[in-house]
């Protein structure tokens, strides 16, 4: 039997490192891996959609260019007006919409003059560039839009908006992984690489129950999200005025435009955009989580 100074000796050879239990290095800066991975999820998602995303906010702020159009016909003739350079616009400054309710709001508070340029950038056409770039976009919107102020155009109904559009999203992928699990597990999952003992979803059962997650929460928060697009465009459109609160665009939307060529104008695109984006981002995120050990 070794004497405790003999012990005491090994434990110091072997480093600080060798005193601490197995899991105990896995939690170290588990805040940060956790954000990591979120934001690699989130780039990702919407790196892969934002052609689809540029133009349904064409369509939701019933340019006047493709206001005649329907999403088939809009995407199409879209491609062929478009520049490269004009396809690009908005996957620049995305931000991650991936975040937990609670956090979320904090997350979107703080990036949300990126999605205000963003979504300007996104809307402008070849022939009728109002802004030159992402930083004239900043100094235009600061100087002739009321300051820090301007950048907020929209902010009310994108929180509002949150709590469902987070809650059911989550809501849904959860409840299919865990019915996936426990009613299929050989079949639907697999060991986790970083945890053996923790069962996970292949990747593309992963795809689809991310898919099926995004489309309920985007049909039930779909109107927000086109309230946001039209009070943030607000500056460029020629109906400003009668979008400058969340209530009164809602009015305005409805009565010009009532629900389906309104409220819910790009809902079909909207599905082919957010189907892979909700499924590469949740695809993503668990991929992350087993290479940064979070599981």
């Amino acid at each position: 039997m070794a004497s405790p100074a003999a012990a005491a000796a090994a434990a110091a050879a072997a480093g600080p490192g060798a005193a601490l239990p197995p899991g105990a290095a896995r939690r170290d800066f588990y805040w940060l891996r956790s954000f990591i991975a979120g934001g690699v999820a989130g780039c990702c998602a919407k790196t892969t959609t934002a052609p689809l995303d540029r133009v349904k906010i064409l369509l939701q702020a019933h340019n006047h260019h493709y206001k005649h159009l329907g999403n088939k016909e809009a995407t199409w003739d879209f491609r062929a007006r478009a520049s490269i350079n004009g396809w690009i616009h908005g996957s620049h400054s995305a931000k991650s919409s991936q975040e937990k309710t609670g956090k979320g709001i904090t997350a979107v508070i703080c990036t949300y003059p990126l999605d205000m340029v963003r979504v300007r950038l996104a809307f402008q056409v070849k022939g009728e560039h109002k802004y030159m770039g992402i930083i004239h976009a900043f100094k235009m919107i600061y100087t002739k839009e009321g300051g820090f102020s301007g950048f907020y155009r929209g902010l009310m109904p994108t929180v509002v908006g949150m709590a469902p559009y987070a809650g059911f999203s989550f809501f849904t992928f959860g409840t299919l992984k865990s019915i996936g699990l426990a009613q299929a597990p050989n079949l639907l999952g697999r060991p986790s690489l970083d945890n053996p003992d923790v069962l996970v979803l292949k990747t593309h059962v992963n795809l689809l129950c991310g898919g099926i997650a995004g489309a309920i929460a985007q049909t039930i928060s779909y109107p927000l999200d086109v309230t946001r697009r039209r009070m943030q465009l607000g500056a460029v459109l020629p109906d400003s005025e009668k979008c400058l609160t969340m209530v009164q665009t809602l009015k305005y939307v409805y009565q010009q435009h009532g629900i389906r060529r309104g409220l819910y104008r790009g809902l079909s695109l909207n599905y082919i955009r957010c189907i892979p984006s909700q499924a590469v981002a949740f695809t993503t995120y668990e991929l992350m989580k087993q290479f940064l050990h979070l599981n």
